[in-house]
């Protein structure tokens, strides 16, 4: 991979820490400044919305820049919101520099796939996408649980500096890897729009939204399962949460090298089924302490082998002004993240018990096929030849 997808992957994995580390230091941060644990959930939350807006916001208002520029720009926004975070003398400043930092977050993402697809031949397209996403994927296998232990021995505020610092570090690295005539994003405000209202783009964006909230129907409620019913010690989640960014990373690896060499529409079908049927074999599993971990590994590889895929058919489905349409896709995961939590906590509400939330998330991946399939016959009919 080009050397430039490679400092664009440094700059997610400063994403990746951005938006998980700080549940590891949710406790410190809200005895640090005198709040409760469900006020403190506030600062997740506020990264989220961050996501959600930023992303379509700050893409259009970028539109017309150099991409290498947009890309400069989306991360010294991210850099500016963690050294805020890391000097917020108040909970509420410390609030805003969470939404903030999470502005350019799907931003960052969707403009940096673009440039990514763009340095390879057409048919490592995905692969290359696959290769930027991995930094959020180690940043959960690594760099979470260290900037959490890092942020227990010195201080929460620590770990928003070091994440700083590597934004930084990005930034230098793209000036120096990414060259002005990358990629010049040319195509109008209005086409962006027009090419995001596609049947195509927005099935794509939907079946993102259903189907893989049956991941985070499964990934929100993992600690409890993994010790109220497989029976694992609390000092062993850690490793199993490192199982999951394990399963992450490879997904996201073979899920590239998947949609590069078969139909990314048909790729995306096939990974949402595997995900349903292992989330109802997961019903039963996560009562062994055998057959658990393998079922977490499992869940989060298909759960992260769709990313790429799914980059690649909205990619193709914006034509010349994808722009929008790729960083929506971040929004969609967010809002997957919140529908499947939302589910789990449904049934769990419902008394239904702790093997309840993977099969709310079997529902979820299911329905999630509706959309896929609809994007494989909308193409046909796109490509039928009249008689």
């Amino acid at each position: 991979m080009p050397v430039a997808i490679v400092v664009m992957a440094l700059g997610t994995f400063a994403i990746g820490l951005s938006e998980f580390a700080v549940m590891g230091l949710l406790p410190r941060i809200a005895a640090d400044l005198g709040v409760s644990l469900p006020v403190g959930g506030n600062l997740v939350t506020a990264y989220a919305v961050g996501v959600v807006v930023g992303a379509p916001l700050l893409t259009a208002a970028a539109v017309r820049l150099r991409r290498r520029t947009a890309l400069l720009l989306f991360m010294a926004v991210f850099a500016a919101g963690n050294a805020l975070a890391a000097l917020a003398p108040t909970f509420g400043l410390l609030v805003v520099a969470r939404f903030l930092s999470g502005l350019p977050h799907g931003a960052f993402f969707g403009v940096g796939a673009l440039v990514a697809a763009s340095l390879v031949a057409p048919g490592r397209r995905a692969s290359a996408v696959a290769s930027m996403v991995l930094g959020l994927t180690v940043a959960n296998l690594v760099g979470v649980p260290a900037a959490t232990a890092l942020g227990g021995l010195l201080g929460w505020r620590l770990a928003f500096v070091l994440i700083t610092g590597l934004a930084l570090l990005c930034v230098a690295g793209m000036l120096a890897t990414l060259t002005r005539d990358t990629v010049t994003a040319r195509p109008s405000i209005g086409a962006e729009f027009a090419a995001l209202r596609r049947p195509a783009v927005l099935l794509a964006l939907g079946t993102v939204v259903v189907g893989c909230g049956g991941l985070f129907a499964f990934y929100t409620y993992i600690a409890p399962m993994m010790t109220d019913l497989a029976g694992f010690g609390t000092a062993t989640v850690p490793v199993l949460l490192g199982v999951f960014g394990l399963g992450m990373t490879v997904g996201t690896v073979a899920g590239g090298r998947l949609a590069d060499r078969f139909d990314p529409r048909r790729v995306v079908v096939a990974l949402l089924a595997a995900q349903a049927g292992l989330l109802v074999v997961a019903v039963a599993a996560v009562h062994s302490p055998v057959t658990a971990p393998v079922l977490v590994f499992g869940i989060g590889a298909v759960g992260l082998a769709i990313v790429p895929a799914v980059q690649t058919l909205v990619l193709d489905a914006a034509g010349e002004a994808p722009a929008l349409a790729s960083a929506s896709i971040q929004s969609a995961f967010n809002l997957a993240n919140a529908i499947g939590a939302a589910a789990g906590g449904l049934v769990l509400s419902a008394g239904l018990g702790l093997a309840a939330p993977p099969a709310a998330g079997a529902l979820l991946a299911a329905l999630g096929i509706v959309p896929a399939v609809a994007v494989i016959r909308y193409a046909r009919r796109r490509t039928a030849v009249p008689a």
